[in-house]
């Protein structure tokens, strides 16, 4: 995909700006009324004051690459990648956003963290907002498999880590980084809340650039023709590497499919 933005030159390019050659977003589910990409870990939802070193953003590499305008259902943080879900009219955005707001999508993402999870668990701890205000949050997570890296760190021998899926019952922002940093297992490559140790030992000797969160699949009830839908976002590269060196093999590993099962 070529984007340009400015004022176009002779050529039919654009001066001053770089041009910006991006492959395809991967649509993993598409239908009149919505679509849902595997979003890139590291790729904004839309345009931010806070990230304004972003130069590409979902919601307009969708819209170029469809030709149509998109509205986002909800929101995924940058460095998570995984489901994300578009309306292709504002009344079906309501109408989904409306379902997140009264938690009846449910939603399950995949984590990488720091020591050896229960094998089942839910976390019960309240968030504060930006404005001081507490809310009621709720995560089930259950331990997908373990691993034990022959690699000391600080007064430990070797390097443990757990892979989860995680399920918000409830969707507050930064919940699942929040959350499992506050039962101290919190997920690798998290810079806000994580580990600063864990983090620095994957970037130096696996080079690890993003965060071990990914958000594997949304199954809600279709806003428009009542049916279910269950959408799942295959991991990506850069995931699928750290599962390689933790030794992780394809059976421990949730299966990818995309269903409609009709009412």
């Amino acid at each position: 995909m070529l984007i340009v933005f400015g004022r176009p030159t002779s050529a039919g390019h654009k001066p001053g700006i770089l041009i910006y050659n991006m492959p395809p977003l991967e649509i993993i589910y598409q239908d009149k009324h919505m679509v849902a990409i595997n979003k890139p870990h590291g790729l904004l939802v839309h345009r931010s004051q806070i990230a304004s070193d972003a130069s590409e953003f979902a919601l307009q590499l969708l819209r170029d690459q469809l030709n149509r305008r998109v509205f986002p259902a909800h929101r995924l943080d940058r460095k998570t990648g995984g489901v994300l879900l578009f309306a292709l009219s504002k009344d079906v955005e309501k109408l989904m956003q409306q379902q997140f707001a009264d938690n009846r999508v449910d939603k399950k993402y995949l984590a990488i963290v720091r020591g050896y999870t229960e094998d089942t668990g839910e976390i019960d701890y309240p968030l504060r907002k930006e404005n001081g205000r507490s809310q009621e949050a709720l995560t089930r997570y259950k331990t997908v498999a373990r691993a034990e890296l022959n690699v000391p760190l600080g007064a430990h021998p070797t390097s443990r880590y757990s892979l989860v899926e995680a399920n918000p019952a409830t969707g507050r922002m930064h919940q699942l980084r929040k959350h499992f940093s506050h039962i101290f297992h919190p997920i690798i490559g998290d810079r806000t809340h994580g580990c600063n140790k864990q983090n620095k030992l994957f970037t130096e000797r696996w080079e690890l650039d993003t965060m071990l969160l990914h958000a594997s699949q949304l199954s809600f009830q279709h806003p428009v023709t009542k049916a279910q839908i269950d959408i799942e976002a295959p991991l990506q590269a850069e995931y699928l590497r750290m599962i390689g060196v933790l030794g992780w093999g394809d059976e421990e590993m949730p299966s990818h499919r995309t269903t409609v099962v009709e009412s």
